[in-house]
């Protein structure tokens, strides 16, 4: 299993639109983005120089619907 370390805010955001997520609006530093026929809400935090931490991750993966080998897939 690949590992979900010090993955970059704004290619993690790049990734979900890859799988078919849309920004809806950036409040201050975190950006959220919506799917159609999802109910979830994924918020992900862009702090300047900073890395998203794993467990964070994990939960956007999974609330969108992801495996983390298929987000991984995506990301490269």
């Amino acid at each position: 299993m690949s590992s979900l370390h010090n993955l970059k805010p704004h290619r993690v955001i790049k990734t979900f639109e890859r799988a078919g997520w849309k920004v809806e609006v950036q409040r201050g530093s975190h950006v959220k983005l919506t799917k159609e026929g999802s109910h979830y809400i994924l918020s992900i935090p862009m702090h300047k120089g900073k890395s998203i931490k794993q467990g964070l991750l994990r939960d956007q993966i999974a609330k969108a619907g992801l495996t983390v080998e298929e987000f991984l897939k995506l990301y490269r």
